[in-house]
């Protein structure tokens, strides 16, 4: 049994969280839901101690809830963060194997809220980098410094192109360079679940944007070749536990 007087919310607040729980469980509260999401996700990395008290909770009701499913998901990409509940999230073990499973079926489906509940499972996986940034690949931009010049480099994966360039504030991105996507068969690791997973949901898109972000770039200001996924999980993956 959770003691909520000690579960402090992102309000400071100990007793909202259990009283909204209980309305959302029972009735399709919208008011609910946001307040819910204010209180246990604040800005864009405070999480506490209500936030993981309430996540065995949200899970039980992700199945067939997508406001559910979408605040554990942003709940545990902010797991890696300096939130001083460490012993909490380990309490969440069996939860969030669960939630798991139940992202795995639900995104079989096809779901509307494929994207979110995709990133979602990459939070579950630990995979918090690709989980806050992960888009659409209708206007995704990746920032990173090239590994051998330390250029400023924008990588570009979007309708409009996908391309590696430099930024400029008045003419926008200059001296682009064509991506180099990886093949099916060179992804490993990361790549290679998401890549699989988006593949056999059917959403092409997004295993194509990702055959890009797993792929090669070109320096346009020392003309050398890396990776892009390398680089950026290089400077945006939190330290692990």
């Amino acid at each position: 049994m959770v003691d909520w007087t000690q579960m402090r919310d992102c309000w400071f607040e100990v007793d909202r969280v259990p009283e909204l729980l209980e309305r959302v469980e029972h009735d399709a509260d919208t008011d609910g839901w946001k307040e819910l999401g204010w209180r246990l996700v604040l800005e864009h990395d405070m999480v506490s101690p209500a936030s993981f008290a309430a996540l065995p909770r949200l899970v039980r009701l992700a199945p067939h809830n997508a406001q559910a499913r979408a605040l554990a998901g942003e709940i545990l990409e902010r797991a890696a963060g300096h939130h001083g509940c460490d012993d909490l999230l380990a309490d969440c073990a069996s939860a969030i194997a669960q939630f798991r499973e139940v992202l795995n079926r639900h995104l079989r489906s096809q779901p509307p809220d494929y994207l979110v509940s995709f990133r979602a499972l990459l939070s579950a996986e630990e995979e918090y980098h690709w989980a806050a940034a992960l888009g659409d690949f209708k206007d995704d931009f990746y920032p990173l410094a090239c590994p051998h010049c330390d250029a400023k480099v924008t990588i570009a994966i979007g309708d409009y192109g996908r391309y590696s360039a430099i930024r400029d504030w008045d003419m926008g991105d200059v001296e682009r360079r064509d991506l180099r996507p990886a093949a099916a068969e060179e992804l490993t690791g990361t790549g290679k679940w998401m890549y699989e997973m988006a593949v056999r949901d059917g959403q092409e898109v997004l295993a194509d944007g990702i055959s890009y972000l797993f792929g090669h770039a070109e320096c346009p200001g020392c003309a050398s070749i890396f990776n892009v996924a390398d680089e950026y999980t290089s400077a945006n993956r939190p330290a692990m536990r």
